[in-house]
C-alpha cells in the first residue's frame, strides 16, 4: 500500500456542522437586506435575468464543496453522494481506513445512525436543491402559474425538473423499498418555498409529483437550448423521467421508458471504444478523448464543466478516487472496483483494461477509465476534470431493460448487442440469452459500464436485486444483502425528526 504520510490532507477528524432549530433551506422569512419573493417576482419582469442567476445557484450547488450541511470532505454536492451509492451497491470498495472518510458506509454503520452526519448529509443537500427550486418557483407565481415570456417558460422546467431530481434521489437513498406499493410513507414534499414541517406522503404521491415535475418540464423545455452541459435540457428531463418510470415499474411506466430513452438516443452517440478505455504507449495516452474527464464527450448528455473558478480540489470527487489527482486515493485510501465484479468482466471486453491490480496501491484501482489527462500521480491539485451526470449508454442500458422487463427479449437483446459489439471481440454469447438470464446479463453490463458514476445503486433498487460483496471489501466478504436490507438505505435523520413532529405522524 502507498504510504499515506508521503501527504497531509487537511483533516482526519470528521467534523460535524449540525443545523440549527430553524433549518436555513426551510427559512420563508427573508433576512436583513433580502427582499421577498413577491419583490423579486416584480424585479424578475424587468430584468429575467435575475431568474438565471436563481437557477444557475442551482447548478453551482450540485458541485458545491459542504453542501451537505457538513464540514466533511466526503461533502462536495452530487458526486459525493453518487460515491456513497456506488459504496452502498458494494460494487465500489474501499481500499483502505488511513484517514476515515467512507469507513462508516464500508461498515454500513452510516446506514444505522440516524444522528450520523453521513445521514443527514444527503437529505440536505437535496433539500436544499428543492427549497432553491420552490423559490424560482415562486418567484414566478408558483406551480400553476401563467408564464409571459419563453425565458420565464425554460426557467420554470429547469427548476421543476431540479425538484424532480432531488426528490429522485431522496426517494432512492431514504426509503428501503422503493416505490414499494406505494403505500409506504417515504418522504415530506414541498412545492413552495413558504411550506414547513409538512408529514410524510406516500411513495405514490411523492413518484406522482416527480411525474408532474417532469412532464411539465418536458413541455417547458421544447424549443430550450442550453448554453452548456451542465443545465437541465429536454433531453435530460426525459433522461429523468424514464428513470422515475423505471423504478416505479408498472407495465405502462416502462413502456414509457423505452419511448422517452428513444428519443434521448436519437440525439446522442454511445461513447465509443476510445472514449471509453485509456490506451497508452510508453505510459502516455494516446487517445485524449478517453478519462471520462470532459463534458464535451458527445455521449455525455448532463455533467458539470469545471474551471478553476469552481476553486475545487481534494475535497471533490476526483480527489477522493482518481490517484492522479492530488487525493486521498492516491495517499492511502483507494477505491476498488468489486473483485468478483471485475471477473464477471469477460477476457475480451476493453472495460477489463479500464482497471489495473496496482500493487502499490493493493488493489482494482481504476487507472483506465477516469484519470486526470497529465497522469501524474497526485498531480492535479486544483480540479479542472469534469464531472459527468448523464449519458447515453445509460439510456440504452435502461431501454434494454424496460424492454427485457416487459418480455420484449428480442428488443432487449438488440439493444444490448449495440452496446456490447463496441466493448467486447466476441459477444455472440447474447444472442441466446432470454428471460431472467437476459435480465441478469443487462443488470451485470450496467453494473460494468457504469461503474464509479454512481449509476448501479439506483439499478440495484429498481430491480429488486441482492448483492454479495466481493473478497477486496474491509468488512463483511462474501456476505449477500437484499436491495432492502437497512444496511444499505439511509434511515430518516434524527435532526428532521427532532424539529418536525409531522414526521412522526
Amino acid at each position: 500500500m502507498k504510504n499515506f504520510k508521503y501527504i497531509v490532507l487537511y483533516t482526519i477528524a470528521l467534523s460535524v456542522m449540525m443545523s440549527s432549530c430553524k433549518k436555513s433551506f426551510l427559512d420563508q422569512q427573508p433576512k436583513s437586506g433580502q427582499i421577498s419573493a413577491e419583490e423579486e417576482a416584480a424585479e424578475a419582469k424587468k430584468d429575467p435575468s435575475l431568474l438565471k442567476a436563481r437557477i444557475s445557484g442551482l447548478y453551482t450547488t450540485m458541485i458545491t464543496v459542504n453542501s451537505g450541511g457538513t464540514s466533511g470532505d466526503d461533502d462536495f454536492g452530487q458526486k459525493g453522494y453518487d460515491i456513497y451509492s456506488d459504496m452502498l451497491s458494494t460494487d465500489m470498495a474501499l481500499g483502505a481506513l488511513n484517514y476515515g472518510w467512507y469507513g462508516g458506509l464500508a461498515r454500513f454503520t452510516w446506514t444505522k445512525d440516524n444522528t450520523s452526519n453521513a445521514d443527514y448529509g444527503p437529505f440536505r443537500y437535496y433539500y436544499r436543491i428543492i427549497f432553491g427550486a420552490n423559490t424560482v418557483i415562486d418567484v414566478m407565481g408558483g406551480n400553476d402559474a401563467v408564464l409571459p415570456n419563453a425565458d420565464f417558460k425554460h426557467y420554470m422546467g429547469q427548476a421543476k425538473a431540479m425538484r424532480a431530481y432531488a426528490y429522485f434521489y431522496l426517494a432512492n437513498l431514504y426509503s428501503q423499498k422503493g416505490y414499494g406499493t406505494g403505500s409506504e410513507k417515504m418522504l415530506p414534499i414541498y412545492t413552495s418555498s413558504k411550506d414547513l414541517n409538512m408529514p410524510l406522503s406516500t411513495s405514490a404521491q411523492v413518484y406522482a409529483q416527480m411525474e408532474k415535475d417532469l412532464n411539465d418540464a418536458i413541455t417547458l423545455l421544447g424549443d430550450y437550448t442550453r448554453d452548456n452541459k451542465n443545465q437541465i435540457d429536454l433531453q435530460v428531463a426525459k433522461g429523468l423521467l424514464a428513470y422515475v418510470y423505471a423504478a416505479r415499474g408498472t407495465n405502462d411506466d416502462l413502456a414509457k421508458v423505452i419511448t422517452l430513452t428513444d428519443d434521448v438516443l436519437a440525439k446522442y452517440p454511445l461513447t465509443t471504444q476510445s472514449q471509453a478505455v485509456a490506451q497508452l504507449v510508453g505510459g502516455k495516452v494516446t487517445n485524449p478523448e478517453s478519462g471520462f474527464n470532459n463534458v464535451a464527450t458527445p455521449s455525455w448528455i448532463w455533467g458539470a464543466d469545471l474551471t478553476l473558478a469552481n476553486n475545487l480540489d481534494l475535497v471533490s470527487w476526483w480527489g477522493q478516487v482518481d490517484i492522479y489527482t492530488y487525493s486521498y486515493a492516491w495517499a492511502g485510501d483507494p477505491k476498488f472496483i468489486d473483485d468478483e465484479l471485475y471477473g464477471a468482466i469477460h477476457a475480451d471486453d476493453i472495460r477489463k483494461q479500464q482497471f489495473v491490480d496496482n500493487p502499490d496501491y493493493g488493489g482494482l484501482i481504476p487507472t483506465g477509465k477516469f484519470f486526470d489527462p497529465a497522469r501524474v500521480e497526485g498531480g492535479q491539485r486544483n480540479v479542472v476534470t469534469d464531472y459527468i451526470y448523464m449519458r447515453a449508454d445509460e439510456m440504452l442500458l435502461l431501454n434494454a431493460e424496460a424492454k427485457s422487463r416487459l418480455s420484449k427479449d428480442d428488443d432487449a437483446r438488440k439493444e444490448l448487442i449495440k452496446l456490447l459489439a463496441i466493448r467486447l471481440t466476441d459477444y455472440s454469447y447474447a444472442n441466446t440469452l432470454s428471460g431472467s438470464a437476459l435480465r441478469e446479463e443487462i443488470y451485470l453490463q450496467s453494473r460494468i459500464e457504469l461503474w464509479g458514476e454512481g449509476k448501479t445503486y439506483l439499478a440495484m433498487k429498481r430491480n429488486k436485486h441482492s448483492v454479495t460483496l466481493g473478497n477486496n471489501h474491509l468488512f463483511f466478504n462474501g456476505q449477500t444483502y437484499t436491495y432492502d436490507a437497512p444496511d444499505l438505505t439511509f434511515p430518516l435523520p434524527s435532526a428532521e425528526i427532532l424539529y418536525n413532529p409531522n414526521l412522526n405522524k
